[in-house]
């Protein structure tokens, strides 16, 4: 199912007729319902052939069948036929099939045109939402209780309306969030940056990203307690708003499920082994500080690595951009030492690219810091030797197998007793793997009064904790005793 998924996405960088595919797609999904046969498409494509949008020929028929073929067999668009009004069996055969856009390759196109469209800087973050995302909270919880305790239709429609409202809010407030920081991780981790480059991520680290985190943990105190108590009558809330009559299948709004009510909750509110988004965030926020700080001693202090050669190695892209082909690949052979290759033996196998792919067009290779810093392509140091030492490679071999051995054979000590479990006493080495197993139970309850399991990921051997009050289990080993105050242990 996934790799037919990802096959979507082929059309997007295909080896061949790659703008004439984006051409067809966006032609699909320019309108609602597109059925289009083939003469049809290839009457939009003139168009765009005309314009340059597309290579010369593409507009021909065979040439547009043979693309929508093509799309058919990535999945992104379906074959139906209509009934028509022929003159001729080509005319028949161009008009009769048509085709269809799918569900999942209208998403890809809209994504993929979206990407186009998005500008190399930093997107702001709709701090403004948070305050928006708080007082919905607090009037959902005003409308349910009104829902709750009316059987009328008008409070259900305007409870779903502030649920919709509610989640649409947080998925722009949390996606300009995260592309905010990616931009920020993708600056500030750079070797060089320019002066006027550094006081300008100052400013923004100083003065915006301050506000934004300031603004976040401001209004997050408040949206946790108003999703603790909409977290008591979640039931009530999703009871509420039903279900769809569109089948078991339909792709619910946001809101109408407990994952996604769950989700919001994870993004304000710290559990036991998952830190929330807001926490993610501040600690984004002290690492994108101490990257900048250390960018600036860099290049502010007069001892370590010499100036950078950044202002050469731009200089040598202006004369790629600006000169003449042959003038690049003699440019090209002076600055990196890399002239015409003579072969005297087979040529190597090509592990990126081939030959019909120009320098130009090839994959980026990153810059040594050696070399952007002091212009120096020496090699520093030497690479040194693989030891094979056979005796020390079995002794930990052995004692592998042997942690291996004692640890399965623990697991099926545990097994072995989990029916009688109170009345067993366990060797110490079963006892340590049962502590193991129960410590990374109790770290995924999701509360303090809520159940937890865990699964030893070799053998299988289940270990549920769950709470009950008044209960004490008790659990002996002949290395000591363990209690637990108030909860239950099950093995499986």
């Amino acid at each position: 199912m996934e790799a037919a998924r990802l096959k979507l996405y082929a059309y997007l960088d295909a080896r061949e007729h790659q703008r004439t595919y984006l051409a067809i797609m966006r032609l699909f999904t320019s309108t609602l319902l597109a059925d289009l046969s083939a003469g049809e498409v290839a009457g939009a494509l003139a168009g765009a052939e005309r314009e340059g949008r597309v290579e010369p020929g593409e507009s021909r028929i065979e040439n547009v069948i043979s693309r929508l073929k093509q799309l058919v067999e990535w999945g992104n668009l379906v074959q139906g036929r209509r009934e028509v009004v022929a003159t001729s069996i080509a005319e028949f055969q161009h008009g009769s099939v048509r085709y269809q856009v799918g569900k999942l390759a209208v998403r890809v196109q809209r994504d993929a045109d979206e990407l186009l469209r998005v500008p190399e800087g930093a997107r702001e973050v709709s701090r403004e939402l948070l305050p928006a995302v708080e007082r919905g909270l607090r009037q959902l919880g005003q409308t349910l209780a009104e829902a709750l305790a009316s059987e009328g239709r008008r409070p259900r429609e305007v409870l779903a309306e502030q649920v919709t409202t509610l989640f649409l809010q947080h998925a722009e407030l949390a996606a300009t969030v995260r592309d905010f920081y990616a931009y920020l991780g993708q600056v500030v981790t750079r070797h060089h940056l320019a002066p006027e480059e550094i006081s300008g991520f100052r400013n923004l680290l100083v003065e915006y990203i301050q506000m934004v985190v300031e603004d976040v943990l401001r209004h997050t105190p408040a949206i946790a307690d108003a999703l603790h108590r909409l977290g008591a009558a979640r039931d009530g809330l999703l009871g509420l708003l039903g279900r769809a009559d569109l089948g078991e299948r339909v792709e619910r709004a946001r809101g109408r499920s407990a994952e996604d009510w769950q989700e919001l909750t994870d993004w304000f509110v710290d559990r036991p082994g998952r830190p929330s988004q807001v926490t993610a965030l501040r600690e984004a926020t002290a690492r994108a500080i101490g990257s900048l700080l250390a960018s600036v001693k860099r290049a502010t202090s007069g001892g370590g690595l010499l100036p950078g050669r950044r202002a050469e190695l731009l200089k040598l892209a202006l004369w790629f951009d600006t000169g003449s082909r042959s003038r690049g690949h003699r440019l090209y052979a002076a600055a990196f030492g890399l002239h015409s290759a003579r072969h005297v033996s087979p040529a190597p196998e090509h592990d990126r690219d081939d030959e019909r792919t120009p320098w130009r067009d090839g994959p980026v290779v990153d810059v040594p810091v050696s070399v952007r810093s002091r212009g120096d392509r020496a090699a520093r140091g030497r690479a040194s030797k693989i030891l094979d030492d056979p005796m020390t490679e079995q002794s930990l071999l052995a004692e592998a197998r042997e942690a291996d051995e004692r640890r399965a054979a623990s697991v099926a000590e545990l097994s072995a007793a989990a029916p009688r479990l109170a009345t067993t006493t366990l060797s110490g080495e079963a006892l340590g793997v049962l502590c193991e197993l129960l410590t990374l139970a109790m770290a995924q309850r999701d509360g303090a009064d809520g159940p937890g399991s865990a699964t030893d990921p070799v053998r299988g051997l289940t270990v549920t904790v769950a709470p009950a009050e008044g209960r004490t289990t008790r659990i002996r080993s002949t290395a000591g005793t363990l209690t637990l105050h108030d909860s239950t242990l099950v093995l499986d």
